[in-house]
């Protein structure tokens, strides 16, 4: 039992040691596993083999995946973009750069030295417009012609057909441009694709008429004369800001008719003016803008500065006295067109420059000048008439909208005439002092009562001419709306004009006016030495007591009249109201090319981005 006994212990022993061993390496297998035993080559991590192995054998479901061609989507064909829907910022940067490209390649050059043009818009309308000269539908063979002008419009048939409107002289004339009638058919198209709205173009072909009877021309060649950078405003709502029409001139004569004519109007006035005068007689001459002293009207001056001679000069307000020397010297009969300088202030029938005739005529007077002015601007008023002395106005400048107010202006000889002292006791009810005290203190505090009683106001210095000035303004202006004259002036008023030969204290000399402004004023010169220096010492006076506009002593003038004056009668026209009037403009700024205008605030674009670099434009 001992002997049978005594190896169990022994074998449990050994039992239990191995089931030790077999937990020791089982422990062991698990901790290894969870610390990894393998290296995941993408990420680097320590991982099982089985993890392993699911991690590659997702990334080779994935590689399979991207290996397949992905199906592409059809691309959107892009809608071409129009000039239209373009700001013009935009459209200037895309122009340029294309005008850019031109100039470096030169294909073409778009800016060529010359064009050869065979004949004016209004002569080949002239020429082949008359009916029947080309038939509906057919070209003219055998003749070809060459035009130039401005493109206005433009409207495409396909790519092998497009028309332009060419603008030229005030006239337009279509150009149809057809692939077939090309010089060169394969560039047609390229060639086209060129020409923009505002382009300066020029055209050979063939006088033609398009089936529906428009005259047109049929181009072999087109050429680019001088690109427009620029959006041209819509042709159909124009160009409406007023501001920009008065800033941009040149823009404004592109679109609007309009304008033209008013300028071509202009030019027919002037024109006329000096035919006129030129049919009496008269001399025309050049008188100096600047000078030593501003005189020869009542008005406050620009002033300049000569720098080698170091000394102040004024921009002339009247060419007056220097033709009145003239007079003096023999020439009997001189006339002046010209600019002149007063600097005050700006309105609808104000500019600080305008534009005056003067004509000063030896051995006549006020009444001959009376008689000469009816006859000159009837005269002219039948010239742009066709015979017609009458002329309709709108003063509200709304001559388009139903129910405008509207003046009618009878230019027929004789005209009204309204003698300032009678006319204004009438409409005031009182008696005026005699002519002859006009000038003195007790008529200043009769006229000063008489301005307050009928709330008409004066400004200082509160002269005795300028308050008779504001009672004339206010009371016998306004019923001059045909052509009129005011005649019988205080010679407080008139420091150049001679005085009356039958009426102490008043002067012979009468103002024009229409549609209450006036337009013209004239006097029987004034050709006493000693007289004149006794004017010229009131206007001291009067430009003491603050006027600014008062004349000084001009001794020159003196010494040119102590050498003798002939009997004279002296004329003075303001060319712009007389415009106004006669082209049915309410503001002066219509009638001047270059109005003065308040200066623009500009900000000139950053360095290297496209765009006009603005510049001082020369206007005020």
């Amino acid at each position: 039992m001992r002997r049978f006994l005594r190896p169990f212990p022994s074998f449990h022993i050994e039992l239990r040691s191995r089931k030790s061993v077999y937990a020791s390496k089982f422990i062991r297998t698990m901790s290894t596993e969870n610390a990894g035993t393998q290296k995941d080559p993408v990420t680097g991590e320590m991982i099982s083999k089985t993890e392993l192995k699911r991690r590659e054998k997702q990334r080779q479901k994935e590689a399979v995946k991207a290996a397949k061609p992905v199906p592409t989507q059809p691309q959107k064909k892009q809608k071409d973009v129009s000039d239209e829907d373009l700001n013009p910022n935009q459209y200037f940067e895309l122009r340029s750069r294309q005008i850019l490209h031109l100039k470096k390649t030169q294909k073409p050059n778009p800016y060529p030295h010359k064009f050869h043009v065979s004949t004016s818009i209004t002569s080949y309308i002239d020429t082949y417009g008359p009916e029947g000269k080309i038939i509906a539908g057919t070209k003219l063979t055998g003749v070809e012609e060459s035009l130039s002008g401005r493109i206005h419009n433009i409207r495409s048939s396909g790519q092998k057909l497009v028309f332009y409107d060419l603008h030229g002289e005030g006239k337009k004339v279509q150009i149809m441009a057809n692939q077939q009638d090309a010089a060169d058919p394969d560039s047609f198209i390229s060639t086209h694709e060129i020409f923009k709205r505002g382009d300066v173009v020029g055209v050979v072909g063939t006088p033609s008429r398009t089936k529906k009877g428009e005259l047109s021309i049929s181009p072999s060649t087109m050429v680019l004369l001088a690109p427009n950078l620029h959006q041209l405003p819509s042709s159909h709502f124009g160009l409406k800001d007023q501001e920009t029409r008065y800033r941009k001139r040149y823009l404004d004569l592109i679109i609007s008719e309009n304008t033209r004519r008013i300028f071509v109007t202009r030019s027919k006035i002037i024109n006329y003016i000096r035919r006129f005068l030129d049919d009496l007689g008269f001399m025309e001459v050049e008188t100096p803008i600047t000078s030593l002293l501003a005189g020869g009207a009542t008005a406050k001056p620009f002033i300049t500065h000569h720098n080698d001679l170091d000394l102040d000069l004024y921009l002339r307000i009247a060419p007056e006295l220097y033709l009145k020397e003239l007079v003096v010297g023999g020439l009997d009969r001189v006339f002046e067109i010209g600019r002149v300088f007063r600097n005050e202030g700006i309105d609808l029938t104000h500019n600080p420059e305008f534009t005056i005739c003067e004509f000063y005529m030896a051995y006549a007077d006020m009444y001959d000048v009376m008689d000469i002015t009816e006859a000159m601007v009837e005269g002219l008023v039948k010239s742009l008439t066709g015979g017609e002395t009458k002329l309709i106005y709108h003063p509200d400048g709304d001559k388009d909208q139903e129910g405008a107010k509207t003046l009618e202006l009878n230019f027929q000889r004789p005209w009204k005439r309204y003698d300032m002292i009678e006319t204004l006791e009438e409409k005031l009810g009182v008696k005026f002092p005699p002519g002859d005290t006009l000038h003195t203190d007790e008529a200043n505090k009769f006229l000063r009562e008489l301005c307050t009683k009928h709330n008409v106001e004066c400004s200082e210095p509160r002269t005795n001419a300028r308050l008779l000035d504001k009672l004339v303004g206010e009371y016998i202006e306004p019923l001059c709306i045909s052509p009129a004259f005011i005649v019988g002036h205080p010679q407080v008023m008139s420091p150049l004009a001679k005085w009356h030969r039958s009426r102490p204290g008043l002067c012979e000399r009468f103002e024009g006016f229409m549609c209450g402004k006036e337009f013209c004023n004239a006097y029987t010169e004034l050709n006493d030495p000693f007289e004149q220096r006794l004017r010229f010492e009131e206007q001291v006076h009067q430009k003491e007591q603050g006027d600014e506009e008062a004349q000084g002593i001009d001794d020159t003038f003196i010494d040119a009249l102590e050498h003798g004056l002939p009997p004279t009668g002296g004329w003075g026209l303001g060319i712009d109201r007389l415009v106004m009037f006669l082209t049915d403009s309410t503001n002066i700024k219509e009638v001047l090319l270059f109005p003065a205008m308040k200066p623009i605030d500009v900000v000139p674009p950053a360095p290297g981005v496209p765009g006009p670099a603005p510049a001082p434009s020369g206007q005020i």
